[in-house]
């Protein structure tokens, strides 16, 4: 089931979305240094992490399912947010170089119907990066987050889930070793935790983060679609908007 798009934002105008924000982030800057020259597309709920490429890609947008609702997002003053069904994106095939899932695959009711619409509009030789709420992790085991809704996966879950719809899994990371807690102290040392999980507590990580590249030699025909138009939908909330960035 979907999270619905009002408690995402409050999630991510609270300390503890900063904190988590601030660390998925910078493990995403980690594995992909440089978007220049790409196209990039976040789907689920993605517009919290995609601002640090706005400055060097060719186009960063975002789409979110119906399901889940939709907030306004601007890049340089255009709408680049959309509503769209997770197994059908109005893009046209093979056009984007960088793909992000975010608060998407452990929500998805046709996960790889998804995949393969994800498959489908990311161009030879692009790369996706899903993010999902690890099932050791104490994040995927409590509630108040929404890393704690869905299902969560373990890592071999979601390499092998990948292969399986034709994509082929090139590096894993972890991120989120403090726990979900408001404790000002656990908030002020969160990137002390990060350093000591990713050498001593990996298999407990919050999130993993899977990077795949499309597997095209063992494609599978898909069926052409017509592309259509992205359209803004109604901002829910309507006085809502995204945090500012860190």
């Amino acid at each position: 089931m979907w999270t619905d798009v009002a408690d995402l934002h409050a999630f991510y105008a609270s300390p503890t979305g900063r904190m988590a924000q601030r660390l998925i982030r910078r493990k995403l800057r980690q594995m992909w240094p440089s978007v220049g020259g790409a196209t990039v597309l976040g789907f689920g709920y993605a517009t919290p992490y995609l601002h640090r490429f706005q400055s060097e890609a060719v186009r960063v947008c975002a789409l979110m399912p119906p399901q889940q609702g939709i907030l306004q997002w601007t890049v340089d003053g255009k709408v680049a947010v959309g509503l769209a069904d997770e197994t059908l994106f109005p893009l046209p095939d093979r056009s984007i170089d960088r793909l992000l899932l975010i608060h998407a695959i452990e929500a998805s009711e046709a996960l790889r119907p998804m995949l393969a619409e994800c498959w489908r509009v990311l161009a030879d030789g692009g790369r996706m990066i899903v993010v999902a709420p690890n099932r050791r992790g104490i994040w995927a085991r409590l509630e108040r987050t929404p890393f704690g809704q869905g299902r969560p996966f373990s890592e071999g879950q979601i390499r092998r889930l990948l292969r399986e719809t034709q994509f082929t899994p090139v590096r894993s990371e972890a991120a989120l070793f403090a726990p979900p807690v408001r404790r000002r102290m656990i908030l002020s040392t969160a990137n002390a935790w990060e350093r000591i999980g990713e050498r001593w507590l990996g298999l407990i990580a919050g999130v993993t983060l899977t990077e795949a590249t499309k597997q095209v030699y063992s494609a599978v025909a898909l069926p052409a679609r017509s592309p259509f138009r992205i359209l803004p939908a109604p901002v829910r909330p309507a006085a809502a908007r995204e945090p500012a960035s860190d």
